[in-house]
């Protein structure tokens, strides 16, 4: 039996494991797992870390390089061009034939393209910063950049600002938003975030926006024009205004599965093609709604890439919604977001507490039954376990508040003082 895994992110090495866990034995299962972007599975959560010297490239890869090895894992670098579901092949760019008996698509997701004028005379200096090659380009490129310009204003985009302003570059920041990540943050937390961006030399720009992109007598961006008149010089401009399914280049194979937003899948993972299965940023799961679900984050990626595995092994998978959750850093205030804050529902509560003179706060939201449905912890670590186990529990939003510190990790310098948080609560309208 003959295993493929065209993807070597998170979700397509997870289900390599499992396969591998359940299917021990190398002389009756093969399992081939084919990347293009990089030898070695690499935890692309963090290339900051590399961009800002902490890591060295080789620190990227979660495995040990044995651990494939000791799996019978075979890794192939090449590109996948071509899919007959009807002969159970795929081929690789250089012409070569591969049939297997399973077949799982994981080729994540791409950068979102930007429309800004100017962009088709670009031969060099715009970059995007979700992959090694996109790692391997700004490195290059930073040491003949005085400013940079990036656009979006989200997770990626901050940190690329600030692996640039570790090399001393210059940058402006613009968001089209009137506060930084309005998606996650609400507008107190938005204002210090972007308070503390600027104490850390960011110029940063709120509903702003790119209108044109000028290059010099070689291609490079040399300048950018925005959308209120102001040219601002600059040798790089990143953009990090989202990712989206790597999924086009399936519609110029021989049998394509269903495509959408990503690739069509069910619950089980499934595609419409026959023993081809699909996982991670790349899968559009049909919902019993009607409606459908991309999940463009690591940790769904992981636990998708398990239960698609599963789901390849016979097993009965259906696949629910977890509860959402995400942590990561803005300069160095913490952040940790669980639940759901984005679409609070009608006559919800929300609890804001904050710290005088210092970046940190709470966001704690209740529905209309008073049960706590999301938390945004900002400036303070806090396990993102129990909170999610709290929302499962339907737990009441004063109860969380008085049992909050159960929640908080026991750091080095010691916890945040809850008590002395100020608080605000926002009840809805009679």
């Amino acid at each position: 039996m003959h295993f493929i895994i065209v993807g070597n992110g998170v979700a397509g090495i997870q289900a390599a494991l499992t396969l591998r866990e359940r299917l021990p034995d190398p002389a009756t299962t093969h399992i081939t797992i084919i990347s293009d972007e990089s030898d070695y599975f690499i935890s692309r959560t963090a290339l900051m870390y590399a961009y800002t010297e902490k890591l060295q490239r080789r620190d990227l890869e979660p495995y040990e390089r044995r651990l494939y090895r000791d799996k019978h894992l075979t890794l192939r670098r090449a590109r996948v061009v071509d899919l007959d579901a009807d002969a159970k092949t795929v081929t690789l760019g250089d012409g070569e034939s591969l049939a297997y008996d399973g077949l799982l698509l994981s080729v994540g997701a791409k950068p979102r393209s930007a429309d800004f004028a100017g962009l088709d005379k670009v031969r060099d200096g715009l970059v995007n910063f979700v992959s090694l090659q996109d790692l391997d380009h700004c490195e290059r490129l930073t040491p003949t950049t005085r400013r940079a310009v990036i656009v979006g204003g989200g997770l990626i985009g901050i940190e690329l600002v600030e692996c640039l302003r570790h090399h001393g570059v210059e940058v402006t920041f613009l968001v089209r938003s009137p506060w930084f990540w309005p998606a996650a943050l609400g507008a107190d937390e938005g204002e210090f975030i972007a308070a503390h961006m600027r104490e850390h030399g960011v110029d940063l720009r709120l509903e702003e926006q790119v209108q044109e992109v000028k290059v010099d007598e070689n291609g490079r961006v040399c300048a950018v024009r925005t959308e209120s008149g102001e040219e601002i010089d600059c040798q790089m401009l990143g953009v990090a205004i989202g990712v989206t399914p790597n999924c086009e280049w399936l519609r110029a194979v021989k049998t394509p599965p269903a495509l959408a937003r990503g690739i069509r899948v069910d619950r089980a993972f499934r595609t419409s093609l026959p023993q081809v299965w699909a996982a991670g940023d790349c899968a559009e799961i049909d919902q019993d709604t009607g409606n459908t679900l991309v999940e463009t984050i690591w940790y769904s990626a992981k636990r998708h890439g398990i239960l698609a595995a599963q789901s390849m092994l016979g097993d009965p998978v259906r696949y629910e919604t977890p509860v959402f959750f995400n942590s990561s850093k803005f300069f160095d205030i913490e952040f940790t977001t669980v639940g759901d804050l984005e679409d609070a529902p009608p006559g919800s509560t929300t609890l804001y507490r904050k710290m005088p003179e210092r970046p940190i706060s709470q966001r704690i939201v209740a529905n209309a039954a008073g049960e706590v449905i999301g938390f945004n912890m900002l400036g303070s670590r806090f396990d993102h376990r129990i909170l999610t186990r709290w929302i499962q529990e339907k737990r009441g939003l004063d109860w969380v508040r008085d049992n909050l510190e159960h929640a908080q990790f026991d750091v080095e310098f010691g916890r945040v003082p809850l008590q002395k948080m100020t608080e605000t609560t926002d009840r809805p309208k009679e």
